[in-house]
């Protein structure tokens, strides 16, 4: 599916999780791209609406006593002297009440005293209740300041840190905004204090200037969150009696979570919880029973400096192998990844003739264990016309013992597949406004495919949708993410009926115990609902 939005490290989900400690709160990463309200706290306003004075202070290096590394490699060996910091002032309960009050529209006058030099600004933020007519209330607020040249920033008297860092509360680069999470579920009066260490640089050069704050704000999110089940209203168009032994005749659509900008490629995993892909937020969700929602795996598509082109740089289909394996689609990344049970990622497939793959989009495997995936350019900024783009079709695959066979170029768009229940037949659909077809395909002996005809045709639906995730029930009835709707075919290709929802499902994923509940991400979404007749799952 292709549908772009804004990029953001929607890590901070996972957040939401934790016990609310100031040090958790600071680490979680902070959402990237536009914000859906902000405060400019260098004018008088925005520093008003935020109750921040903010005040500031010079710092200096002192010498002190200390110990030179023993043999333990800690400082337990000889006395020394070294250099110390003074004061240290990012404690959440230090006076800064004796310091110079700095007037917000006047951040920009150079401070400290140049060359090599350091500097504090403290400054308290109280979430308002609204930004104009933006309620705040649940939102995720970050922290972003440049200050010329290096910064390291404390929330709540915390300075979180980890091997590798960079960026967030720590240094991230010369004149390079640092951006750092104050709240995941922002509360109307919360305060919250921010020391802000300034220093000028390079330090092994020090430039003839001083230190000062080009920017300074804070930026509000609306996040996804996992909420109660609640009914949602959906109909479900009866066109053929069969359509009644599938969906009961009181069915029940039920929201599961909310405020995603994409969702996509769910799995139901046999721990008992559900994984789906956030390809614009370049995430792997979890969804458990108990209505919690968290960041299964970070970057889950796409690691590279160009991400911010993207529109939807994350993984995207997601399956498991026979052994419970997690297998991903990689969009940015061009790639089949595997999860190891320890942890490490191993390449499936990348390539084909030496050319990258364009955007694997969905997969599945078959019970002999050869993966078969499409290869559409939709995770590509510019798709069919992006640079990256190295294959000049969109190809339908076969991985089997290493060897990555092409199987067909026929379609446009090749997106959402499964096979029949006895894996006779391989269905396809493809992601094309002007060619709205499902692809019905022989699987012959070997694995390959043969005899391709037209299934089933939706040119007729008066929606403008394309189609997109693709599944079966035990019966071979097909399940197809369609133009309105969840269109439900039999296997001879008769149209059953059309499950219509508040949001148009991108894919789906058989879960629960017995597989009969129809897990489905949505646009901003996560939904679920009970049929009678179970599903076909890896």
């Amino acid at each position: 599916m292709k549908l772009r939005g804004m990029i953001s490290a929607a890590a901070v989900v996972a957040a939401t999780t934790l016990s609310g400690g100031v040090a958790a709160r600071a680490a979680a990463p902070a959402p990237e791209g536009p914000a859906d309200a902000s405060i400019d706290l260098t004018t008088t306003a925005g520093a008003g609406l935020a109750g921040a004075a903010w005040r500031y202070h010079d710092a200096t290096l002192t010498e002190v006593e200390f110990r030179s590394p023993g043999a333990d490699l800690k400082p337990s060996g000889p006395p020394n002297r070294t250099l110390d910091v003074a004061p240290h002032a990012g404690g959440i309960d230090f006076d800064d009440s004796g310091w110079e009050t700095l007037d917000p529209s006047k951040l920009f006058l150079r401070k400290s005293t140049g060359k090599v030099c350091f500097a504090w600004y403290r400054l308290g933020v109280t979430i308002p209740e609204r930004i104009g007519s933006f309620e705040t209330a649940g939102t995720t607020a970050v922290f972003e300041i440049v200050v010329d040249d290096y910064a390291e920033v404390w929330v709540d008297g915390s300075l979180p840190r980890e091997l590798g860092q960079s960026g967030g509360s720590l240094i991230r680069g010369y004149n390079a905004p640092n951006r750092v999470v104050l709240a995941t579920d922002a509360r109307p009066g919360k305060k919250i204090q921010v020391a802000v260490f300034g220093i000028n640089g390079p330090i092994s050069d020090p430039p003839s200037n001083f230190i000062w704050v080009r920017s300074a704000k804070v930026d509000f999110y609306r996040m996804p969150r996992a909420v109660a089940p609640r009914t949602v209203d959906a109909t479900v168009a009866r066109l053929d009696p069969a359509i009644d032994e599938i969906v009961p005749r009181d069915p029940r659509v039920e929201k599961l979570a909310e405020g995603f900008k994409f969702v996509e490629g769910p799995i139901w995993m046999p721990e008992g919880h559900l994984l789906f892909s956030g390809p614009n937020s370049n995430v792997i969700y979890r969804w458990v029973p108990q209505s919690v929602l968290s960041v299964f795996r970070d970057r889950s598509g796409y690691q590279g400096a160009d991400i911010a082109e993207y529109g939807q740089p994350g993984s995207n289909g997601l399956t498991l192998d026979r052994e419970g394996r997690l297998t991903i689609c990689e969009h940015g990344n061009h790639r089949i990844s595997r999860l190891e049970k320890d942890g490490r990622l191993t390449i499936l497939a990348d390539s084909y003739q030496g050319k990258r793959l364009n955007s694997p989009n969905d997969l599945v495997y078959k019970s002999d264990g050869a993966l078969y995936f499409t290869d559409p350019p939709f995770g590509l900024p510019k798709f069919f016309d992006d640079r990256r783009k190295e294959l000049p079709f969109s190809g339908v695959y076969r991985l089997k013992e290493g060897v990555l066979a092409l199987l067909t170029t026929d379609l446009t768009g090749p997106n959402g597949l499964a096979f029949s229940p006895d894996e006779r037949y391989l269905y396809v659909d493809d992601w094309d406004t002007s060619r709205k077809i499902v692809m019905r395909y022989e699987v012959r002996p070997d694995g390959t495919l043969g005899g391709g005809k037209v299934f089933f045709d939706m040119k007729d639906a008066p929606e403008e949708e394309a189609l997109d995730g693709l599944k079966v029930d035990q019966r071979g009835n097909l399940y197809v993410s369609g133009p309105g709707g969840v269109w439900i075919l039999s296997d001879s290709g008769a149209h059953l009926g059309t499950i219509r929802m508040p949001e148009l499902p991108a894919n789906f994923a058989w879960g629960d115990a017995d597989g009969r509940t129809l897990y489905m991400t949505a646009r901003g979404g996560l939904y679920r609902m009970r049929l009678s007749v179970p599903g076909i799952r890896p």
